[in-house]
């Protein structure tokens, strides 16, 4: 049955590509680097009831499973190129694996990512993916390069995947069940912030395009508060972010105040966009450049000497934020 479930991923997610030189079916895959490429990879696990909530549709956890590695693979300005997959199961359930599939390769392909190994088994429902792309040397972004006097930028809109988790989940459930029905597909804005909290969009090709431009870069997938601060710490700076100017969709707007958008938008997580900082000499370029590729980008604070992250009014007053950010065992 195991070979089964296996053959089954492998039959949605079958992407040829010439830099595989040997893909699933043996021990381990042998590919092709590029010359002049620096290999780039990243792992990350979801586990149900803490990344997704219970009753999320089987594509949609494919699809979010693989975007949040493809996110990671943007943040340091890399190609995508393979993945692996682990994935345990309760029980042989092959519909759950076919919807799966479907959703994983549906992004995949979309990136012309290939998978090329993986394994599954039995347990409680998770799934881990290693994504891995390259990077020409010394051009990989990383959290390292923020110095005061840099801007700061953020891909997109913030605060809609924690927008849709405030809407659809019952205050006492945590991540837990949403009223026994699967949280995929909705009407109107909640529809809207429901996709993004389903199938976010990696910035693949956004991080392609601050390839030298950029001085430091991460994505936001623990809250903006949260992730700046790691490329303040990582750089030896501080930051200063104008709360007014925070990019909001209108979905969310439409949705809550502007003191909770503005909440969910700082210290939500589960957006994956990028954010980063760039010399302010490059901001019509930067705004330029993002702006072809779709996702925009929006100068939203600057950084400064010191250390860790305030957020400003439009008086220049620090705002307090009881929670800053998405923190496993806290």
């Amino acid at each position: 049955m195991e070979f089964d479930l296996i053959e089954r991923v492998h039959s949605h997610c079958a992407h040829r590509r010439g830099d595989v030189a040997l893909g699933i079916g043996d021990d381990a895959a042998l590919l092709d680097v590029p010359a002049g490429q620096q290999l780039v990879a990243c792992t990350d696990t979801l586990v149900a009831g803490v990344h997704f909530p219970d009753h999320t549709a089987p594509e949609d956890i494919g699809w979010k499973s693989l975007a949040v590695n493809l996110s990671d693979l943007a943040a340091m300005g890399a190609q995508s190129a393979w993945a692996l997959l682990a994935l345990t199961l309760p029980d042989a359930d092959a519909a759950f694996v076919e919807r799966f599939a479907k959703g994983f390769a549906d992004l995949a392909q979309a990136h012309g990512v290939a998978l090329v190994g993986g394994d599954t088994t039995q347990g409680p429902l998770s799934v881990t993916v290693t994504a891995l792309g390259w990077v020409p040397r010394d051009l990989a972004l990383t959290r390292t390069g923020a110095r005061a006097g840099d801007a700061v930028f953020v891909t997109g809109t913030l605060g809609n995947a924690a927008g849709a988790l405030r809407l659809f989940l019952p205050p006492q459930a945590g991540t837990a069940a949403i009223h026994g029905k699967e949280l995929h597909g909705a009407e109107g804005g909640g529809g809207l912030l429901r996709t993004r909290l389903n199938r976010p969009e990696p910035r693949i090709t956004a991080g392609l395009a601050l390839r030298g431009i950029a001085s430091a870069c991460i994505d936001v997938s623990d809250g903006l508060l949260a992730d700046l601060g790691h490329v303040c710490a990582a750089s030896k700076v501080a930051a200063e972010i104008n709360a007014d100017a925070l990019p909001i969709s209108s979905a969310l707007a439409a949705s809550f105040d502007a003191k909770t958008c503005r909440e969910l938008a700082l210290s939500g997580g589960d957006d994956y966009e990028l954010c980063f900082t760039a010399p302010s000499a490059r901001e019509t370029e930067v705004v330029e450049k993002l702006a072809r590729t779709g996702c925009g980008a929006t100068r939203i604070g600057r950084v400064v000497a010191g250390s860790g992250v305030r957020a400003l009014d439009a008086n220049a007053n620090e705002i307090e934020i009881g929670h800053v950010g998405w923190e496993h065992f806290s």
